[in-house]
């Protein structure tokens, strides 16, 4: 593989890595702060990218990214209420709004499953005219969301050090104490999950408008890729680290995510065994930490187990 071939892989990983790493940054604030697995998350994604299809394709691109983050507002608003108001249990509020999300994309875009947008003027696009004739111009997408990820990382340093967001990361903590200190968990949880899932729904339109097209499937199975890359950014970035690196840290295992992605591509692996390599780096993220505990013990085992059956001289 040539040096030009290898450095196109990385951009395109990187591209996607960002677009998906805002998606993960939403899983940052409400699984690892907020403590809420929300898996309405592939639904609010397509929501997003619905959203930001329909507004781009009629010629506000600008527009596109406030109307996709209120769209995921409003979903993560739904997901609030049926848990903190309705009773209903974090994970089943999440599959019911996913699962009603699909209907409601559905008529967004008319009944129908994709929406070509080849001649849409993106932000993308505008930002590639806005760099012809500089040495940037090639770079235009990598320029774009490395700009978006810097000021979405910024923004959630900034809330989640403010007397809300320390709210909602002690809501995470321990809700019991929260609500013994006059501060009600339910409006915690909502903002944090309206924020959370706003940044899902820019993460989807962004990702529409990169690859210029809209398909109903798009965001399927994207918690568990969203998930993936969170553990992955865990293992190059302590837990107890400073909310700082722990978020660069949750996009760097995004990157490193699609980069497993595109080299499996890279080696004519088939499409339909992607599902599986999402699958193998779960579990390899999940069981890492242990294994990396039980690693220097396995060790010892196995040396005491070759003395131990060593012959006599």
């Amino acid at each position: 593989m040539s040096i030009d071939k290898i450095l196109s892989l990385a951009q395109t990983a990187a591209e996607l890595g960002m677009v998906n790493g805002l998606t993960v940054l939403s899983l940052f604030l409400s699984y690892s702060m907020l403590n809420v697995c929300d898996l309405s998350t592939d639904g609010c994604f397509t929501l997003g990218a619905a959203v930001g299809a329909l507004v781009a394709i009629a010629g506000l691109p600008w527009l596109s990214l406030p109307a996709a983050m209120l769209a995921g507002m409003i979903s993560g608003f739904v997901t609030a209420t049926l848990q903190t108001r309705m009773g209903v249990q974090s994970l089943l509020a999440g599959i019911v709004v996913n699962t009603g999300l699909y209907s409601v994309n559905m008529a967004l875009t008319g009944n129908r499953a994709t929406l070509a947008m080849n001649k849409t003027p993106t932000v993308f696009t505008m930002a590639k005219d806005l760099l012809k004739n500089t040495p940037l111009a090639g770079q235009s997408t990598l320029l774009v969301m490395f700009v978006i990820t810097v000021l979405v990382i910024c923004f959630l340093c900034f809330f989640l050090k403010t007397k809300l967001g320390l709210a909602i990361r002690a809501t995470g903590s321990n809700a019991d104490m929260v609500r013994s200190s006059s501060i009600n968990p339910t409006f915690t949880t909502t903002v944090g999950l309206c924020v959370s899932n706003a940044l899902t729904g820019l993460s989807g339109c962004l990702m529409a408008q990169q690859q210029k097209n809209f398909e109903i499937n798009m965001g399927s199975g994207m918690v568990t890729v969203a998930l993936a890359s969170l553990l992955i950014g865990g293992v190059f970035v302590a837990k107890y680290r400073p909310i700082p690196l722990r978020a660069v840290g949750a996009v760097l295992g995004a990157v490193v995510f699609r980069l497993v992605y595109a080299l499996a591509l890279r080696f004519n692996m088939p499409a339909f065994m992607l599902k599986a390599v999402s699958a193998v780096i779960v579990i390899l993220a999940i069981s890492g930490p242990y294994l990396r505990r039980q690693l220097p013990l396995m060790i010892r085992r196995f040396r005491a187990a070759r003395e131990g059956g060593a012959p006599d001289a």
